[in-house]
């Protein structure tokens, strides 16, 4: 559980880090581009330790694709970005993929 609670740490100051990397035009201003190094920081050290009792593949599917899903939604949300059938679709997708590798993780454990 311990390492579900860091995987989720690391996606969240993740999808912080890049909507910061958007705000900081190229690292031309100075407050977004020091949180992106921060949300960076936090993120790939919480993926470290949610590392030490979750598996590698699991683990980075779950951080790439919901932090992917995530991000899109933050484009949406702040700066109206297409969202149309495609983006629905992708993102299904997305978290469908995510969700077979969860199973299928869990389904090597129990056989």
């Amino acid at each position: 559980m311990k390492g579900y609670l860091f995987l989720t740490l690391s996606i969240v100051s993740e999808v912080f880090a890049t909507t910061m990397l958007k705000l900081s035009e190229g690292f031309t201003i100075f407050g977004p581009s020091i949180a992106v190094v921060f949300g960076y920081g936090i993120s790939f050290y919480s993926l470290s330790l949610c590392l030490k009792t979750l598996p590698l593949s699991l683990a980075y599917a779950i951080w790439s694709g919901i932090g992917t899903a995530l991000t899109v939604i933050v484009g949406i949300v702040i700066w109206g970005d297409i969202f149309n059938l495609y983006s629905a679709i992708g993102i299904t997708f997305i978290i469908g993929g995510v969700l077979l590798l969860n199973q299928g993780d869990r389904h090597n454990a129990t056989t």
